[in-house]
């Protein structure tokens, strides 16, 4: 690893994490203040989602939890938050390599004495840590919204904290499959479409597959490698989805490596 690229990518990526940050504990914060009225007007909301259409229900788990529950109501707002957290890695993952390559900049920075390995792995350090800074910023911010907002309803600390601990892994899988994303087209004009459209494509394959009940899209979907309402239902993961997660995580590490030392890099002419 080079410490000067590491410093150096954790720096110009500083503003977009605190804005991320900032944007999602606002949306946590936000949004859990409502439990309260979903919680003191319980039965009167089970009527109102009664008369929904069930693919609709199905789409955003609501058949699934109680949102008169804590946890029920965390993971309704939980989805969200994943959806934010895969287009944030995303971005990160597939502008890791390519902001360099469509700004002509690679070749300086390769003429370093470093090698491409140090240069990626650098880079991967950088993000990671960007995305942990994050990931812990909802930690704290989902902590304190529940003792706030909860009010004198109980709920399940342990079940809270294998929610929030998936995010690491979530974050992984769209950090890497969009940065192998990257390398696998010549080049990427500009990583807002691409990262948008693994987040939200993933999401989308997410609800249609709650919609229909196909139970092959959820292997291609981490929405349901880390389906909040099955954490909440079963206090536990699912482990063979989970499985798969990593699993693809750690193969698109080993392509993106694979294929960046192999890289045919643009320079200036």
């Amino acid at each position: 690893m080079s410490a000067n690229i590491y410093r150096y990518e954790l720096r110009t990526r500083l503003r977009s994490v605190i804005i991320w940050s900032l944007s999602v504990a606002a949306l946590v914060f936000f949004y859990f203040s409502l439990f309260p009225a979903f919680a003191d007007q319980a039965a009167l909301m089970n009527e109102v989602l009664a008369r929904y259409p069930p693919e609709l229900r199905a789409a955003f788990n609501l058949d699934k939890v109680d949102l008169s529950s804590v946890l029920g109501f965390f993971s309704f707002l939980f989805l969200f938050v994943q959806l934010c957290l895969a287009i944030q890695a995303s971005n990160y993952g597939f502008g890791l390599v390519s902001i360099e390559e469509s700004e002509l900049t690679a070749d300086f920075l390769l003429s370093k004495p470093v090698s491409r390995a140090q240069v990626l792995t650098s880079k991967l350090l950088a993000a990671l840590t960007s995305l942990t800074i994050t990931n812990l910023v909802v930690w704290v911010i989902s902590f304190a919204a529940v003792v706030v907002w909860r009010g004198d309803h109980d709920y399940a600390p342990g079940t809270l904290v294998l929610l929030l601990a998936s995010i690491a892994f979530f974050q992984v899988f769209f950090l890497s499959v969009g940065l192998a994303g990257s390398l696998l087209v010549k080049r990427v004009r500009s990583v807002t479409p691409y990262a948008l459209g693994l987040g939200f494509g993933t999401y989308v394959l997410s609800a249609f597959s709650g919609v229909v009940g196909q139970v092959a899209l959820e292997l291609v979907t981490p929405f349901k490698h880390f389906d909040a309402a099955y954490i909440v239902q079963h206090s536990a993961y699912d482990t063979p989805l989970v499985a798969l997660n990593v699993a693809v995580s750690l193969a698109a590490l080993a392509l993106s490596y694979w294929l960046y030392l192999r890289r045919d890099i643009p320079a200036v002419a």
